[in-house]
């Protein structure tokens, strides 16, 4: 039997795949749980349009990530936080403040975007991150910490 699945099947095969199946699987378990529907010609045409459809707003976004990326490149970001006369920083820098810092610029940039190398800086100097702003867009940027 022929289905179409619609969500991530283990050793099956992912969403939106047509996958043959026997037909009591299909009949007892996928269909039933409304992990796969009957591969109808029907179902298949609605399948392709919305394959088609995904595929445009997928390059969409992803034109999006890029022109943001070329942005945050050419900002200067730079971090506040209050320092020993040794230059070491109390407490420590994190993406939280670093995410502010990059909304201040007037980005939109969640925390959990954003990747540094090291957990946390705990120096004052100039450092790199890396932001995720779509699944195949992923920016590095250069911050500075600096004391306040």
């Amino acid at each position: 039997m022929e289905i179409i699945l619609l969500q991530d099947v283990e050793r099956l095969g992912s969403k939106d795949d047509i996958v043959e199946v026997k037909g009591g699987y299909a009949r007892n378990f996928l269909i039933p749980t409304q992990k796969a529907i009957v591969a109808t010609e029907s179902a298949k045409k609605v399948l392709a349009e919305n394959i088609k459809q995904r595929a445009h707003k997928e390059a969409k976004l992803k034109e999006e990530a890029t022109k943001i990326a070329e942005q945050i490149v050419a900002k200067k970001i730079s971090i506040g936080a209050k320092t020993s006369t040794s230059g070491k920083i109390f407490g420590s820098v994190n993406t939280i403040q670093l995410a502010e810092a990059i909304n201040k610029k007037g980005f939109e940039i969640d925390r959990k975007q954003i990747t540094i190398p090291e957990d946390s800086i705990k120096e004052v100097g100039t450092h790199t991150a890396k932001i995720k702003l779509h699944k195949e867009v992923v920016v590095e940027i250069e911050f500075e910490v600096v004391a306040e």
